[in-house]
Protein backbone atom coordinates (compact mmCIF):
# COMPACT_ATOMS: atom_id res chain seq x y z
CA UNK A 1 0.00 0.00 0.00
CA UNK A 2 1.44 3.36 -0.97
CA UNK A 3 2.10 5.97 1.67
CA UNK A 4 1.68 8.78 -0.90
CA UNK A 5 -1.13 11.02 0.20
CA UNK A 6 -4.03 11.08 -2.26
CA UNK A 7 -4.58 14.29 -4.16
CA UNK A 8 -7.86 16.10 -3.48
CA UNK A 9 -10.42 15.71 -6.29
CA UNK A 10 -10.71 18.68 -8.65
CA UNK A 11 -13.97 20.50 -8.08
CA UNK A 12 -16.38 20.14 -10.98
CA UNK A 13 -16.90 23.27 -13.03
CA UNK A 14 -20.17 24.86 -12.16
CA UNK A 15 -22.70 24.85 -14.99
CA UNK A 16 -23.51 28.32 -16.30
CA UNK A 17 -26.76 29.61 -14.87
CA UNK A 18 -29.69 29.29 -17.20
CA UNK A 19 -31.12 32.51 -18.53
CA UNK A 20 -34.51 33.26 -17.02
CA UNK A 21 -37.37 32.54 -19.40
CA UNK A 22 -38.64 35.52 -21.33
CA UNK A 23 -42.11 36.78 -20.43
CA UNK A 24 -45.25 36.92 -22.57
CA UNK A 25 -44.82 33.53 -24.22
CA UNK A 26 -48.60 33.26 -24.62
CA UNK A 27 -49.09 36.63 -26.31
CA UNK A 28 -50.82 36.44 -29.70
CA UNK A 29 -51.24 39.20 -32.33
CA UNK A 30 -54.00 41.62 -31.38
CA UNK A 31 -54.00 44.20 -34.18
CA UNK A 32 -54.49 43.17 -37.80
CA UNK A 33 -54.24 44.64 -41.28
CA UNK A 34 -54.75 43.21 -44.74
CA UNK A 35 -51.81 43.02 -47.15
CA UNK A 36 -51.98 42.65 -50.90
CA UNK A 37 -49.23 40.65 -52.58
CA UNK A 38 -49.01 41.97 -56.12
CA UNK A 39 -49.03 39.44 -59.01
CA UNK A 40 -45.50 38.98 -60.33
CA UNK A 41 -43.83 37.03 -63.09
CA UNK A 42 -43.07 33.37 -62.40
CA UNK A 43 -39.72 32.95 -60.67
CA UNK A 44 -37.47 30.08 -61.77
CA UNK A 45 -36.65 29.25 -58.13
CA UNK A 46 -39.93 29.85 -56.30
CA UNK A 47 -42.48 29.21 -59.06
CA UNK A 48 -45.69 31.12 -59.75
CA UNK A 49 -46.49 34.37 -57.94
CA UNK A 50 -50.20 35.18 -58.42
CA UNK A 51 -52.24 37.89 -56.74
CA UNK A 52 -52.66 36.99 -53.08
CA UNK A 53 -53.91 38.47 -49.81
CA UNK A 54 -52.42 37.83 -46.35
CA UNK A 55 -53.04 39.08 -42.82
CA UNK A 56 -50.42 41.05 -40.90
CA UNK A 57 -50.81 40.94 -37.11
CA UNK A 58 -48.82 42.40 -34.24
CA UNK A 59 -48.89 42.81 -30.47
CA UNK A 60 -46.80 44.86 -28.00
CA UNK A 61 -45.91 44.40 -24.36
CA UNK A 62 -43.85 46.68 -22.12
CA UNK A 63 -42.34 46.49 -18.65
CA UNK A 64 -39.69 48.44 -16.78
CA UNK A 65 -36.88 46.16 -17.95
CA UNK A 66 -38.00 44.80 -21.31
CA UNK A 67 -40.35 45.41 -24.23
CA UNK A 68 -41.68 43.05 -26.89
CA UNK A 69 -43.04 43.45 -30.41
CA UNK A 70 -44.52 40.25 -31.83
CA UNK A 71 -45.14 40.15 -35.59
CA UNK A 72 -46.98 37.50 -37.58
CA UNK A 73 -48.11 36.84 -41.15
CA UNK A 74 -51.18 34.58 -41.53
CA UNK A 75 -52.09 32.91 -44.83
CA UNK A 76 -55.83 32.38 -45.47
CA UNK A 77 -56.63 28.69 -45.87
CA UNK A 78 -53.04 27.61 -45.25
CA UNK A 79 -51.28 26.55 -42.04
CA UNK A 80 -47.57 27.12 -41.53
CA UNK A 81 -45.07 25.78 -39.01
CA UNK A 82 -44.55 27.65 -35.74
CA UNK A 83 -41.14 28.96 -36.84
CA UNK A 84 -42.52 30.39 -40.09
CA UNK A 85 -43.88 33.91 -40.63
CA UNK A 86 -43.16 34.85 -37.03
CA UNK A 87 -40.77 37.48 -35.64
CA UNK A 88 -40.18 38.80 -32.11
CA UNK A 89 -38.28 42.00 -31.30
CA UNK A 90 -37.01 42.33 -27.71
CA UNK A 91 -35.74 45.63 -26.32
CA UNK A 92 -33.69 45.27 -23.12
CA UNK A 93 -33.86 48.55 -21.19
CA UNK A 94 -31.14 47.46 -18.75
CA UNK A 95 -28.41 46.73 -21.32
CA UNK A 96 -29.86 49.03 -24.02
CA UNK A 97 -29.80 46.15 -26.51
CA UNK A 98 -32.33 45.00 -29.10
CA UNK A 99 -32.58 41.32 -30.00
CA UNK A 100 -34.48 39.76 -32.88
CA UNK A 101 -35.89 36.25 -32.55
CA UNK A 102 -35.51 33.74 -34.11
CA UNK A 103 -31.84 34.69 -34.25
CA UNK A 104 -31.20 32.50 -37.30
CA UNK A 105 -33.74 34.44 -39.28
CA UNK A 106 -37.44 34.23 -39.95
CA UNK A 107 -38.59 31.53 -42.37
CA UNK A 108 -40.99 33.01 -44.91
CA UNK A 109 -43.93 31.43 -46.70
CA UNK A 110 -44.57 32.26 -49.52
CA UNK A 111 -41.05 33.10 -50.64
CA UNK A 112 -39.97 35.97 -52.85
CA UNK A 113 -43.11 38.07 -52.34
CA UNK A 114 -41.59 40.90 -50.25
CA UNK A 115 -42.91 39.63 -46.90
CA UNK A 116 -39.56 39.23 -45.14
CA UNK A 117 -38.41 42.71 -46.04
CA UNK A 118 -41.74 44.18 -44.96
CA UNK A 119 -41.75 42.44 -41.55
CA UNK A 120 -38.17 43.46 -40.77
CA UNK A 121 -38.92 47.04 -41.83
CA UNK A 122 -41.84 47.17 -39.38
CA UNK A 123 -39.58 45.82 -36.63
CA UNK A 124 -36.98 48.51 -37.37
CA UNK A 125 -39.63 51.24 -37.37
CA UNK A 126 -40.90 50.13 -33.96
CA UNK A 127 -37.43 50.06 -32.40
CA UNK A 128 -36.26 53.34 -33.95
CA UNK A 129 -39.34 55.21 -32.79
CA UNK A 130 -38.47 54.54 -29.14
CA UNK A 131 -34.88 53.42 -28.75
CA UNK A 132 -32.81 54.46 -31.75
CA UNK A 133 -29.70 54.67 -29.51
CA UNK A 134 -29.95 50.98 -28.55
CA UNK A 135 -27.68 48.48 -30.31
CA UNK A 136 -28.08 45.05 -31.92
CA UNK A 137 -25.29 42.61 -31.07
CA UNK A 138 -23.19 40.88 -33.72
CA UNK A 139 -24.79 37.59 -34.75
CA UNK A 140 -23.45 34.53 -36.55
CA UNK A 141 -25.41 33.65 -39.69
CA UNK A 142 -26.54 30.11 -40.42
CA UNK A 143 -24.26 28.33 -42.89
CA UNK A 144 -27.27 26.58 -44.46
CA UNK A 145 -28.21 29.92 -46.04
CA UNK A 146 -24.96 29.86 -48.03
CA UNK A 147 -25.21 26.38 -49.51
CA UNK A 148 -25.84 27.90 -52.96
CA UNK A 149 -24.45 31.11 -54.39
CA UNK A 150 -27.92 32.38 -55.24
CA UNK A 151 -29.34 31.89 -51.74
CA UNK A 152 -26.25 33.47 -50.17
CA UNK A 153 -26.50 36.56 -52.37
CA UNK A 154 -30.23 36.84 -51.67
CA UNK A 155 -29.60 36.69 -47.91
CA UNK A 156 -26.77 39.24 -48.01
CA UNK A 157 -28.79 41.61 -50.18
CA UNK A 158 -31.75 41.33 -47.82
CA UNK A 159 -29.61 42.20 -44.76
CA UNK A 160 -27.56 44.95 -46.38
CA UNK A 161 -30.59 46.68 -47.83
CA UNK A 162 -31.77 47.12 -44.22
CA UNK A 163 -28.42 48.52 -43.08
CA UNK A 164 -26.74 45.43 -41.62
CA UNK A 165 -23.05 44.85 -42.36
CA UNK A 166 -22.36 41.25 -43.46
CA UNK A 167 -18.74 40.09 -43.03
CA UNK A 168 -17.11 36.73 -43.82
CA UNK A 169 -14.48 34.85 -41.83
CA UNK A 170 -13.42 32.50 -44.64
CA UNK A 171 -12.67 32.59 -48.35
CA UNK A 172 -15.41 30.06 -49.11
CA UNK A 173 -18.11 32.49 -47.94
CA UNK A 174 -19.54 29.97 -45.49
CA UNK A 175 -18.88 31.59 -42.10
CA UNK A 176 -20.62 34.93 -42.00
CA UNK A 177 -22.02 37.25 -39.39
CA UNK A 178 -23.66 40.62 -39.08
CA UNK A 179 -21.71 43.24 -37.14
CA UNK A 180 -22.86 45.10 -34.07
CA UNK A 181 -25.06 47.98 -35.27
CA UNK A 182 -26.95 50.89 -33.78
CA UNK A 183 -30.74 50.70 -34.22
CA UNK A 184 -30.84 54.24 -35.59
CA UNK A 185 -28.50 53.25 -38.44
CA UNK A 186 -30.88 50.63 -39.86
CA UNK A 187 -33.23 51.23 -42.80
CA UNK A 188 -36.98 50.66 -42.58
CA UNK A 189 -38.06 50.46 -46.22
CA UNK A 190 -39.70 47.65 -48.19
CA UNK A 191 -40.65 47.05 -51.81
CA UNK A 192 -44.08 48.67 -52.19
CA UNK A 193 -44.41 47.26 -55.72
CA UNK A 194 -44.56 43.74 -54.26
CA UNK A 195 -46.59 44.36 -51.10
CA UNK A 196 -49.09 47.04 -50.08
CA UNK A 197 -51.48 47.69 -47.24
CA UNK A 198 -55.09 47.25 -48.29
CA UNK A 199 -57.65 49.41 -46.51
CA UNK A 200 -61.14 48.12 -45.71
CA UNK A 201 -62.86 50.42 -48.22
CA UNK A 202 -60.43 49.37 -50.95
CA UNK A 203 -61.07 45.72 -50.14
CA UNK A 204 -64.83 46.33 -50.20
CA UNK A 205 -64.54 48.07 -53.58
CA UNK A 206 -62.54 45.14 -54.95
CA UNK A 207 -65.18 42.68 -53.74
CA UNK A 208 -67.94 44.82 -55.23
CA UNK A 209 -66.12 45.00 -58.56
CA UNK A 210 -65.51 41.24 -58.50
CA UNK A 211 -69.22 40.63 -57.81
CA UNK A 212 -70.18 42.91 -60.70
CA UNK A 213 -67.77 41.10 -63.02
CA UNK A 214 -69.22 37.75 -61.95
CA UNK A 215 -72.74 38.97 -62.71
CA UNK A 216 -71.67 40.22 -66.15
CA UNK A 217 -69.97 36.90 -66.86
CA UNK A 218 -73.10 35.07 -65.70
CA UNK A 219 -75.25 37.05 -68.15
CA UNK A 220 -72.82 36.31 -70.99
CA UNK A 221 -72.76 32.64 -70.02
CA UNK A 222 -76.57 32.43 -70.06
CA UNK A 223 -76.65 34.07 -73.51
CA UNK A 224 -74.13 31.53 -74.81
CA UNK A 225 -76.08 28.66 -73.24
CA UNK A 226 -79.30 29.89 -74.92
CA UNK A 227 -77.53 30.12 -78.28
CA UNK A 228 -76.06 26.65 -77.76
CA UNK A 229 -79.51 25.24 -76.93
CA UNK A 230 -80.92 26.88 -80.07
CA UNK A 231 -78.17 25.38 -82.22
CA UNK A 232 -78.73 21.98 -80.59
CA UNK A 233 -82.48 22.15 -81.39
CA UNK A 234 -81.72 23.15 -84.97
CA UNK A 235 -79.19 20.34 -85.23
CA UNK A 236 -81.77 17.85 -83.96
CA UNK A 237 -84.29 19.06 -86.56
CA UNK A 238 -81.72 18.83 -89.33
CA UNK A 239 -80.71 15.33 -88.24
CA UNK A 240 -84.37 14.23 -88.35
CA UNK A 241 -84.84 15.78 -91.78
CA UNK A 242 -81.68 14.11 -93.09
CA UNK A 243 -82.80 10.77 -91.65
CA UNK A 244 -86.20 11.10 -93.35
CA UNK A 245 -84.56 12.01 -96.68
CA UNK A 246 -82.20 9.06 -96.45
CA UNK A 247 -85.08 6.70 -95.66
CA UNK A 248 -87.15 8.12 -98.53
CA UNK A 249 -84.18 7.82 -100.89
CA UNK A 250 -83.58 4.21 -99.89
CA UNK A 251 -87.29 3.44 -100.32
CA UNK A 252 -87.38 5.11 -103.71
CA UNK A 253 -84.25 3.28 -104.84
CA UNK A 254 -85.72 -0.03 -103.68
CA UNK A 255 -88.97 0.74 -105.46
CA UNK A 256 -87.16 1.55 -108.72
CA UNK A 257 -85.18 -1.68 -108.46
CA UNK A 258 -88.38 -3.70 -107.86
CA UNK A 259 -90.13 -2.07 -110.85
CA UNK A 260 -87.10 -2.71 -113.08
CA UNK A 261 -86.90 -6.40 -112.11
CA UNK A 262 -90.63 -7.14 -112.46
CA UNK A 263 -91.29 -5.83 -115.96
Amino acid sequence: MSDTPSQPAEPEAAAPPEAPPLPWAEVQPEHFRLLRLAPLQTDRHTGGRPLRFVQFGHAERHSKDISLLRLNIALPGQRVRSEQNHLDVWADHVTHRVRISPERGMQIEPLNRGIGRFVLARAVQWAQKRWSHYRIDATELASKDALSEDSRLRRDHFLRIHGFDVVYADAQFLKARIEDVKVGELLDSWNAEKLQFLEILDAAQMLQQAEQNLQEQDVKLRDKEEKLSKYQREETGLRFTITCLVAFTVFQAGLLIWIATHR
